[in-house]
């Protein structure tokens, strides 16, 4: 049997679950995925910020969920043709800006960051922000992509990744089966499995699939929560991490069962 993931006074996985991932920062009053958002959800007690990024004509990673600007900023371009420089001066509300990885990493030094890289273009910003913060031991490297996770996590050793989407429904049914041999290498090389509630139907978040996550060593965060009453019933269950775009609902929960607060 694995050992639970490592943890350290600051390390990823610290403090001790339960623990709330606040799903492009807390963007009640901000623009999803800003500083603005990401210090709103800080404010209200947030360890751990979930974000994305992709990369700028410039090779910068730019914190940004979709692809392109249409859905925020109302601009037909993509972030991949536009460079850091002219991302910063698009206006998205708020006062607020695209921002890059370093910029946000710095902003907030105690704070950790679950990273999705959501392309090919985001692969060097990412390793380079990561680096030229110092930033290794307080994130987590995650991608729908295999391919694109390894790539980070390969150029920085001791990092804290997830598995990728290739690997979750093998590790869902295995999970329920109780196969935990199989499923300890399954998730060999990963600290988390980040999933929804079900993959491919199969529901992730019975007792027995999260105990037995547990007994292959990993930690089960589950996304995106924003119902009160769901979060409860995750959290009796035995999650270690709840994805929401509500942390001020959820860490009011978590706080009871002395969960992630520094």
């Amino acid at each position: 049997m694995r050992r639970r993931a490592a943890r350290d006074e600051r390390g990823y996985f610290s403090p001790a679950p339960p623990r709330v991932l606040a799903h492009r920062g807390l963007a009640l009053e901000a623009p999803e995925n800003t500083l603005l958002a990401f210090l709103h959800a800080i404010n209200a007690g947030a360890t751990h910020i979930e974000t994305d990024v992709h990369g700028s004509a410039d090779g910068v990673a730019i914190v940004s969920h979709d692809p392109d600007l249409t859905r925020l900023a109302g601009r037909d371009v993509k972030v991949a043709q536009l460079t850091s420089a002219e991302l910063h001066r698009v206006s998205l509300g708020e006062g607020q800006s695209y921002c890059s990885l370093a910029e946000a990493l710095d902003a907030f030094p105690e704070t950790r960051f679950n990273i999705d890289v959501k392309s090919a273009e985001a692969i060097p910003g990412t390793i380079k922000a990561i680096r030229d913060v110092g930033a290794t031991d307080r994130v987590l490297i995650g991608s729908f992509s295999s391919a694109r996770r390894l790539a980070v996590v390969r150029e920085l050793p001791g990092v804290a990744t997830s598995i990728s989407a290739g690997g979750a429904l093998p590790a869902a049914h295995a999970a329920r089966a109780g196969a935990v041999r199989m499923l300890t290498r399954l998730l060999a090389g990963v600290q988390a499995v980040q999933l929804p509630r079900k993959v491919a139907g199969a529901s992730i978040v019975t007792e027995r699939a999260i105990r037995n996550f547990h007994r292959a060593g990993v930690e089960v965060h589950i996304w995106t929560i924003n119902d009160p009453a769901e979060m409860t019933r995750l959290l009796d269950r035995g999650v270690d991490g709840i994805v929401t775009d509500r942390a001020d609902l959820a860490l009011p929960l978590v706080a009871e069962r002395g969960g992630a607060i520094d």
